[in-house]
């Protein structure tokens, strides 16, 4: 496969990159109201991210770069997170010489047609990579994880854009699988902006928004 990145610093200038541009299109401060019933200050949206033009170049070119050392046969994961992702990565790997097949795990299987809970393309025996955009709890992608085993793959790496390091990545090794996130909050976050919304921004600002469980900022 074609080498992604000439050296480690343009791969360091695309990961700064890939910072800036989640922080100027998923990343909002006000007052959201989460489906647990808490608050937070912040939200991040990172489908913001993947389906913006740059966005969704830097992120397919960074996770490919990290699965290349892999060699998987495929790669996919749970919806929604995983939609948009895993239709950059089949299209980069082919530019790049070394196709990679997509496939996405859907919430409850299809009540009609073939009657898939796996769209896409894995088949039995795969040695795959699962994709999510965020990992909070790790519920969806065990979940995800299981469904792909049970029809004989083996997933040899867990992989997100973003680990918000509240229990996920523990529930995944409980598993017996192995989890690498291209950032952290901390990452994409000031240690000021974790603590609190920036000067001049308040909480009491946009109106509170409800996100559907399992969902987070």
């Amino acid at each position: 496969m074609k080498s992604f990145f000439d050296s480690d610093t343009e791969r360091r200038g695309a990961r700064a990159r890939l910072r800036d541009v989640i922080r100027e299109h998923s990343l909002a401060f006000g007052s959201f109201t989460l489906a647990s019933g808490g608050r937070s200050h912040y939200y991040l949206d990172l489908r913001k991210t993947v389906t913006h033009p740059e966005g969704a170049h830097l992120v397919s070119t960074l996770l490919l770069d990290r699965i290349q050392t892999w060699r998987p046969d495929a790669a996919g994961g749970p919806t929604l997170g995983a939609d948009p992702i895993a239709g950059a990565l089949a299209a980069l790997s082919h530019l790049h010489g070394a196709p990679l097949r997509t496939f996405i795990v859907r919430s409850h299987a299809k009540g009609h047609g073939t009657g898939r809970q796996v769209e896409g393309n894995l088949q039995s025996g795969d040695r795959v990579v699962l994709l999510d955009d965020v990992i909070t709890r790790g519920g969806s992608l065990i979940r995800a994880a299981r469904i792909v085993a049970g029809l004989g793959a083996e997933i040899v790496r867990v992989l997100t854009i973003l680990d918000r390091q509240e229990g996920g990545g523990a529930a995944i090794e409980r598993e017996g699988l192995q989890l690498e996130s291209l950032f952290t909050l901390p990452d994409i976050l000031s240690a000021q902006e974790l603590e609190g919304p920036p000067q001049g921004e308040s909480e009491s600002g946009p109106a509170p928004r409800s996100r559907r469980a399992g969902d987070a900022p």
